[in-house]
């Protein structure tokens, strides 16, 4: 059965593009394209007063639209 997601959920759900979740990675966290940063450490930076700027200089491979999706 095929559940009904109204257009505007969807659209939200195929905007976090690079937001990625795989069960054995990070304890299933949901982590930025992959990689081994999760959106709860972006969040929790960005919550202790941390920069984006701050944070991009930090983790170089990161990208200011990872930020803004962990944010999201």
């Amino acid at each position: 059965m095929r559940r009904y997601i109204p257009k505007d959920e969807e659209n939200a759900m195929n905007q976090l593009d690079r937001i990625t979740q795989e069960p054995g990675k990070m304890g299933g966290k949901a982590c930025i394209r992959g990689m081994r940063v999760t959106v709860s450490m972006i969040v929790n930076q960005i919550g202790a007063g941390r920069s984006q700027a701050e944070i991009l200089a930090d983790y170089p491979y990161l990208e200011a639209e990872d930020i803004s999706q962990a944010l999201q």
